[in-house]
């Protein structure tokens, strides 16, 4: 049976080239990158060489980088440090919007337990949030905004650059989570003037395990973790070099082809959308057409005419060899509709027929071929019709 895997938005697979350069920082260049010994040194130099790549890539300054566990510690780092550093003078008011990842919901709603008051905007049809909301909804003592450069689940664009300047204007922290953004859209913190931004490798063909936070020069956090004074004494912990060297390296090869790679997947985006749209008139494509990423297409397999099970359309489709996703690869467990889909107003139902395909780098049009013709298959076999 053909094996497709369409679930590149949930992460990806381990570039092998990727995968050389770290072997040897698992067997030879070892050493903990603390320590003052030549073992300890060679780490610590390959450490901030992979530093300076990944800065240099999103035009920020090497000091202004920070290695975390991922993109969920790096949102969980910006949020709640950020918060609670903005709460010593008083601004205990978060704004950011009901569609965000839940690294940043769950931080949200968690800080509303210990007092802070957060204001979730909602987006308009398409997921995108217009700028003047957020300025609406400042308030005197609003000290964070939070809000996702790239929907992981739309696939959607969002205006960061023209709300930063909105945060500008009333000097307020800025925080974007970028982890679907990164090697898909083009990453200038010095241009979108950001104070804070997440990043998380394993969503480019790095390793999982580690991502990174950009802190602006001049911003204050609160530290999560505690202990040595790693980081810069910003976040505990021997650091991982084999895993920063990775990223460096998947970094760098995304970016490098991010132009010819984007017209590529667009080009099958637009390809499997016609055919689904021939194939099944009936579907709702979730998202927007222009103000988007190339590899990501979320589609409800829902209507007046026809109902579908989505959790059994998904289970249908791995049985059949394709590998796809309801939603955030975080939440997909859940069984619960996703709160993306029901965010841009879709009914209940249509949230639970809802599908993400998600293309990368290995993704052909054979691959998309075969989904179409296991789509027909399954959805004859389980659709109710209404």
């Amino acid at each position: 049976m053909r094996s497709v895997y369409l679930d590149y938005a949930a992460t990806t697979p381990l570039d092998p080239e990727v995968f050389d350069v770290m072997k040897k920082y698992f067997l030879e260049i070892f050493g903990n990158a603390s320590s003052i010994h030549k073992y300890g040194q060679s780490a610590r130099a390959s450490l901030e060489e992979s530093r300076m790549k990944i800065a240099s890539l999103i035009t920020a300054k090497p000091g202004e980088l920070f290695f975390v566990s991922g993109g969920t510690e790096a949102d969980n780092f910006a949020i709640k440090g950020a918060a609670m550093h903005a709460a010593k003078s008083g601004k205990n008011h978060i704004i950011t919007s009901e569609i965000e990842h839940h690294a940043v919901l769950d931080c949200c709603k968690y800080l509303e337990e210990k007092g802070f008051e957060v204001t979730y905007l909602k987006v308009d049809k398409s997921g995108i949030l217009n700028p003047h909301q957020v300025e609406e909804a400042i308030k005197p003592n609003t000290g964070l905004i939070s809000i996702m450069f790239v929907n992981n689940e739309l696939g959607i664009i969002n205006p960061i650059k023209e709300i930063s300047e909105i945060t500008r204007k009333y000097k307020i922290i800025f925080h974007t989570d970028a982890v679907q953004a990164l090697g898909k859209v083009e990453i200038n913190v010095e241009e979108l003037n950001v104070d804070l931004l997440s990043l998380s490798a394993h969503k480019i063909y790095g390793p999982k395990g580690i991502g990174a936070i950009y802190i602006k020069s001049g911003t204050d956090l609160e530290k999560l973790i505690h202990g040595g004074g790693q980081e810069r004494g910003k976040r505990a912990g021997t650091e991982n070099v084999p895993l920063a060297v990775g990223f460096a390296k998947a970094a760098e090869n995304v970016i490098k082809n991010l132009t010819s790679e984007n017209q590529r997947l667009s080009n099958l985006k637009s390809y499997f959308q016609r055919k689904i749209s021939d194939l099944f008139p009936f579907v709702l494509f979730n998202g927007s057409d222009s103000k988007c990423v190339p590899h990501i297409l979320n589609v409800s397999f829902n209507s007046s005419k026809i109902n579908i099970d989505g959790e059994a359309l998904l289970l249908n489709l791995d049985l059949e060899g394709v590998a796809v996703s309801s939603g955030s690869a975080c939440t997909s467990g859940s069984l619960q509709p996703s709160h993306v889909i029901l965010g841009i107003g879709r009914d209940l139902e249509t949230a639970k027929a809802t599908i993400r395909f998600s293309f990368g780098k290995y993704t052909n049009s054979d691959d998309l071929d075969y989904t179409l013709e296991v789509l027909q298959k399954v959805v004859k076999r389980i659709g109710k019709i209404l």
